[in-house]
């Protein structure tokens, strides 16, 4: 459920592939993820996920659907809400939390230092849109 989070991740698909960011700040600096971030006070969390993309990467998200819940930090401090979509427009303006960004199929992402099981993630976001990665 999406209840309980307090932070939301997007994995934003386009022809088969999978945007990704590497982070340029801690938590997971120099560590390849899905743009997001942690909830503001009043917002709902699927309000959480599209401003995070907006200020990330200056891209409008819409539909986002939710993919999963994990807990997240050695304590479980944070419960992050993965949705994902097809659905968005802008042109990718990376803010300074952003060090790069690649649109990543399944074979560059053997390559990549990622958050701890990105690849599940992935394909349970292809899962979800009903498509294979």
């Amino acid at each position: 459920m999406t209840d309980q989070a307090n932070a939301a991740s997007v994995g934003i698909v386009k022809h088969g592939k999978i945007l990704l960011i590497k982070r340029a700040l801690a938590p997971y600096q120099n560590l390849w993820t899905f743009p997001g971030g942690r909830m503001d006070d009043g917002e709902t969390i699927e309000q959480c996920a599209i401003r995070e993309v907006q200020e990330e990467l200056g891209l409008l998200v819409r539909n986002p659907r939710h993919v999963m819940t994990q807990s997240l930090g050695r304590d479980g401090t944070y419960r992050l809400a993965v949705f994902t979509t097809t659905d968005y427009s802008g042109t990718i303006r990376p803010s300074e939390e952003i060090a790069d960004y690649k649109w990543a199929d399944p074979g560059m992402l053997l390559a990549l230092r990622t958050t701890s099981r990105l690849d599940d993630v992935i394909r349970e976001c292809f899962r979800v849109l009903g498509q294979n990665w």
